[in-house]
């Protein structure tokens, strides 16, 4: 415990392990996600089984970290989102594969890695905000649309590196080739209203201020501005629209988990995994995050499914995550923050 908390406060934040000391037993993740999201669940399953999770926060650096740290590492499990990260711990070898038939019961395939390193628990769409005020019902349909030149001067999004856009350039890569998608990257540049930057929020609050009429955004975003009484004005001032790709579906991404390969507490560690993806946890985790749940039978809350029914991507998450350095040579090649 004494490396696992100085561990957690280089890492810039820690939850609830001063409670979880004085417990027998542990479980110990590193986490891109705050902790604050993920205390619903973890609460959860401290009371169910006694087994404390102490939540380690990073911004980034969560590969660096674990190759340094090496079989010392405190960590027993790591959860991020986003399929690149997680297929990025997993290249880099820090991670073991788990056979569990809760998880491939729970779990579905396209959904966990091929060799059983990462599992999916929520996923979420990458999505279109469009100002309720500017833009009428039908006219932006498709990511492809994007790239049309009606809506010069009038698209904000985040960094065109950021992991969310990277996966969904290579999703248009997986679709439409290099060629083409090099065309709609600089389609989508010129079409911008402003240089690329700030989160995904942010650019609903430059709809609202009229610095734009449409931006990329995911869906969870929404419910979390709907909680803050600050931007629930920003989101009321949008629709969500769900694109497809031309013959295809929406882009999805994931959030996932993997056990490290030092794993400590690997016994402990495998039961917060099963209990992740059973319906009582998947439930929570949608309700507190705004996503979509993974497991069969599993409903998102009522907030997320008022948002409306759409058709996913059916695309491999793996390829896509092969694709992922295609994508961002692209993206730099045609200066798309620039």
């Amino acid at each position: 415990m004494t490396a696992f908390l100085r561990t957690t406060a280089l890492a810039g934040g820690i939850a609830a392990l001063a409670a979880g000391s004085a417990l027998a037993e542990e479980v110990n993740l590193y986490s891109y996600r705050q902790p604050e999201l993920l205390k619903p669940l973890t609460d959860a399953f401290t009371e169910e089984t006694g087994i404390a999770v102490n939540v380690a926060f990073l911004e980034d650096g969560m590969v660096e970290r674990l190759t340094a740290e090496g079989d010392r590492s405190p960590a027993d499990l790591v959860l991020t989102v986003d399929i690149s990260r997680l297929a990025s711990v997993v290249d880099a070898g820090v991670t073991q594969p788990v056979e569990s038939t809760v998880l491939t019961d729970h779990v579905p395939a396209a959904f966990h890695d091929p060799d059983n390193h990462w599992w999916g628990l929520t996923t979420r769409a990458r999505i279109i905000y469009a100002s309720k005020d500017r833009v009428e019902d039908g006219e932006v349909t498709t990511y492809e649309d994007l790239a049309d030149p009606k809506w010069e001067g009038r698209i904000c999004t985040r960094s065109g590196t950021h992991a969310y856009n990277v996966a969904l350039v290579a999703a248009y890569l997986h679709h439409h080739g290099e060629e083409a998608t090099k065309d709609w990257l600089e389609g989508v540049k010129s079409n911008l209203a402003r240089k690329p930057q700030g989160n995904d929020r942010a650019q609903v609050k430059a709809i609202w201020a009229g610095e734009c009429d449409i931006a990329i955004g995911n869906t969870y975003y929404m419910g979390q501005m709907l909680e803050d009484p600050e931007q629930t004005e920003w989101a009321n001032s949008v629709d969500i629209v769900f694109p497809t790709f031309e013959g295809a579906g929406t882009h999805m991404n994931i959030s996932g988990i993997a056990m490290t390969k030092a794993a400590p507490n690997k016994e402990n560690a495998l039961k917060f995994m099963e209990f992740l993806v059973s319906p009582e946890a998947q439930e929570i985790y949608a309700e507190a995050n705004h996503e979509y749940p993974i497991a069969p039978g599993s409903e998102p809350s009522d907030l997320v499914k008022g948002w409306g029914e759409f058709t996913p991507d059916d695309v491999n998450l793996m390829d896509l995550a092969a694709l992922r350095p295609d994508a961002l040579r692209l993206i730099q090649e045609v200066d798309f923050d620039g």
